[in-house]
This record gives C-alpha cells, sequence and structure tokens, in this order.
C-alpha cells in the first residue's frame, strides 16, 4: 500500500513546512517569533533586576506576556493560510487558552502565589507541548524542540516543586522568559530561510 499523504491527513498535518507558505507568511512568521522573543527578554530582564517586586506585579507582568504571547499565536494561526488546517487550529486554540490565562491574571493580580504559579506552570506546559507537536521542516526545528522541552520541565517545576516565596517564582520565571525569549529570536531568524517561494 503506498505511503500517501491524502486531503484527510494533510487537515489534521501539525508540522509547519516553510515550503507550503509564501514569502508573505514566512516574513509574518518569523515577525511573531520575533516580538514574542524581545517581549520574553525584557519581561525576564525586569523580573530577575527588580528583586523587590510585588506579587501583583509579578502577576502583571506575566499577564502581559501572556496576553501577547496568546495574541501572537492567534495571529499566526489566522494569518499562514498556507499552513496545514491542523496547525493553524491548534496555533488559534492554544492562543486563546493562554490569551484567557494571562488575562486571569492581569484582573486578578492579587491572588496568592500558589494561584500565579498555577497559572505560570499551565501556560508554560501548554506552550511547550505546543512546540513541540508543532514542529517545523526546516533548520528552526532544533531550536523548537528545544523550546518545548524547556517550556515542559519549566511548568512542571512550577506546578508541583514548593513555589513558596516570590523570590523562587521570579528567578525560575525571569531565566525561562529569557530562554525562551532566546529560542524564539534563533527561530525568527532560522525559520524558512533558503526556501524559494517562487
Amino acid at each position: 500500500m503506498p505511503n500517501t499523504v491524502g486531503p484527510t491527513s494533510a487537515v489534521f498535518a501539525i508540522a509547519i513546512d516553510p515550503r507550503q507558505l509564501s514569502a508573505r507568511e514566512i516574513s509574518g512568521i518569523r515577525v511573531a517569533f520575533a516580538v514574542s522573543a524581545l517581549v520574553a527578554i525584557a519581561i525576564g530582564a525586569i523580573l530577575l533586576v527588580w528583586t523587590e517586586a510585588t506579587l501583583t506585579v509579578i502577576a502583571v507582568l506575566f499577564g502581559l506576556y501572556f496576553v501577547i504571547s496568546g495574541v501572537v499565536r492567534i495571529a499566526r494561526g489566522v494569518a499562514s493560510t498556507g499552513s496545514a488546517a491542523g496547525g493553524r487550529v491548534l496555533n488559534i486554540v492554544l492562543g486563546v487558552l493562554v490569551l484567557i490565562l494571562g488575562i486571569l491574571a492581569l484582573r486578578n493580580p492579587e491572588g496568592s502565589l500558589a494561584v500565579l504559579g498555577l497559572v505560570v506552570g499551565i501556560v508554560w506546559i501548554v506552550e511547550g507541548v505546543a512546540a513541540l507537536v508543532e514542529y517545523t521542516t526546516d533548520s528552526s526545528r532544533w531550536p523548537g524542540i528545544l523550546l518545548g522541552v524547556v517550556g515542559v520541565l519549566a511548568g512542571l517545576i512550577v506546578l508541583f516543586a514548593p513555589v513558596q516565596t516570590i523570590g523562587v517564582l521570579v528567578t525560575i520565571g525571569g531565566i525561562m522568559l529569557i530562554i525562551s525569549g532566546l529560542v524564539q529570536l534563533v527561530r525568527a531568524f532560522t525559520f524558512g530561510r533558503g526556501v524559494s517561494t517562487g
């Protein structure tokens, strides 16, 4: 039986193949990676430098990042018309989920440390799993896998390790955001490189 890819498997495909995208779509995804990267690095640096930040400030910073990250992911899903439907739907659904969690963090910044840790952990695991399943077929694949592994591990640490002080959450969060930002920056420069779009 020949190994062919039919319409159904194409619809449910998750991988992003830059060869199926237009030059405009590739540029858009690169910009999306770059925006998320710069925001993550900036907020991560603020968290690590601002050692006296209150729980409210920390919740607002995380909330802002999650809102921006969610909006960017939704935009990627909507704009990447050349991608497989499965990948687009995944981006939109996960983008909405991350956006909602970000809004929750912004609307209740005075919540307990445990609640904030729960939100942060869930978002990182969701983003990490998304990065692992939404692999690309070009040179940006390995940075994406690295981002996914780091995200899942950081999320599990925040969820299951005893985060009893703001300082611990800030340190883990700041480091994770900076690593995530650097990896996304690499993806911004490598995604679709060398692909001929005609």
